[in-house]
């Protein structure tokens, strides 16, 4: 079976400002896929508010209505929407065909981006990390150094969506783009292959205080799913081949990329789904289900853990803290890591621009990954000035960051 490729992935932008872009995908359809694309379109700070899903297991067609930005860049979405496609590019003719979904990627190349600026600013890190995602960067970790006369190290270690930063034009335009955002502050900027010994191991030390603090307060949502408006309902009486789970709950950035990847965790087909949020900030969904292998979701175990795993995608995808270190005051950020090790997109950007809003500079950031209770967590721990912590109580830290991350306000 074949289709124009371009055809596979189409963008029908809005026409109003009332209206919604309509993206929709057609083609072989593969595990997870559902994921790969609610993560791009999260990544290009997109927001999804209605959408339709359907697979017979072989060949899926996917839309969404969806709310952009006036700086979106609709063509360049849809090319990384065609890259997680399983889909090899048009031959001669046009054509393409279905081929296995796992060719496993390569593991991208690590580069470190270090620069000195001769003072610090408010907002100067969230400048930074807007520039790089603009170019595609992707930020695996951040090292922060502030000197003692006030002179400030940045060690950015970032992939390249697009592979070319081993070339000298791609180098120079990223310098380029720093040089404008950073300005006479700018002292010099360097951008060089990783040792492979440091890119394999971009790992931070996470103190036992720390871990107990973030398993602690996935053990806390046990009381917030009980107090939030939010139900999960399973069925297994409408469909004699699907599982139908109805959910309904709050609207956040990224709801459906948080369902879809666990979902995708859980090797679970969506066969058929249907969501939609309302202007009041609910989220309903009609999803019906089954496991890779064609079963139902009957077993009783594996229900009960669904469940569970959801209610804690839906009420808090993310771990956000406010705590003492030593006599400083420590932001602790936290997010699961997808099965295939990709973490959730944009997460530093926002925790960035939460505290540019509240006027508190950074004085230095760890960013790791961790294995908590079985689950593999990227960790932020971001060291915040103690002068402009006066600002803002820790309480409010804290409730700008996650609204920030949650898309509320």
């Amino acid at each position: 079976m074949g289709i124009i490729y371009e055809d596979a992935v189409e963008i029908k932008e809005a026409e109003g400002d009332c209206e919604h872009t309509v993206i929709t995908v057609n083609c072989p359809d593969k595990t997870g896929l559902g994921c790969d694309l609610c993560r791009i379109i999260l990544l290009f700070g997109i927001s999804i508010s209605r959408g339709d899903v359907s697979t017979d297991g072989k060949w899926c067609y996917l839309v969404f209505w969806v709310v952009g930005k006036p700086t979106t860049r609709w063509n360049l979405l849809k090319n990384r929407l065609l890259e997680v496609c399983p889909t090899r590019p048009p031959s001669a003719s046009g054509i393409f065909y279905y081929i296995p979904e796992f060719q496993q990627p390569r593991t991208p190349e690590v580069f470190l981006l270090k620069f000195w600026c001769s003072y610090d600013r408010k907002g100067l890190l969230h400048d930074v990390t807007e520039v790089l995602c603009e170019l595609e960067l992707t930020i695996k970790r951040v090292k922060v150094y502030t000197a003692p006369d006030g002179r400030v190290m940045d060690l950015f270690f970032v992939t390249d969506t697009r592979e070319l930063l081993r070339t000298q034009t791609r180098q120079d335009e990223t310098i380029k783009r720093l040089t404008v955002v950073l300005g006479d502050a700018m002292m010099s900027c360097d951008i060089e292959l990783a040792a492979p010994e440091v890119a394999s191991c971009l790992q931070s030390f996470l103190p036992s205080s720390v871990l107990e603090n973030i398993a602690l307060s996935a053990e806390h949502l046990a009381g917030l799913i009980a107090s939030d408006s939010m139900s999960i309902t399973f069925d297994n009486s409408l469909s004699p081949s699907h599982t139908l789970v109805q959910i309904f709950c709050q609207d956040h950035k990224g709801l459906i990329y948080d369902i879809m990847r666990t979902m995708k965790d859980y090797n679970i087909q969506i066969s058929y789904g249907r969501f939609s949020a309302n202007p009041k900030g609910n989220c309903e969904m009609d999803l019906f289900l089954m496991h890779k292998d064609g079963k139902k979701i009957t077993d009783t175990h594996k229900r009960n853990a669904l469940t569970s795993r959801l209610e804690m995608e839906l009420v808090r995808p993310l771990r956000v803290d406010v705590v003492s270190r030593g006599p400083d005051t420590e932001l602790l950020v936290a997010n699961p890591v997808e099965l295939s090790g990709r973490g959730r997109p944009l997460v530093f950007y926002d925790i960035t621009l939460a505290l540019k809003n509240l006027n508190i500079n950074i004085f230095s950031v760890e960013i790791g990954r961790h294995k908590i209770n079985d689950r593999e967590w990227e960790v932020y721990r971001i060291l915040l000035d103690e002068y402009d912590c006066v600002s803002a109580t820790r309480n409010e830290i804290e409730e700008c960051v996650r609204k920030k991350l949650m898309g509320w306000g």
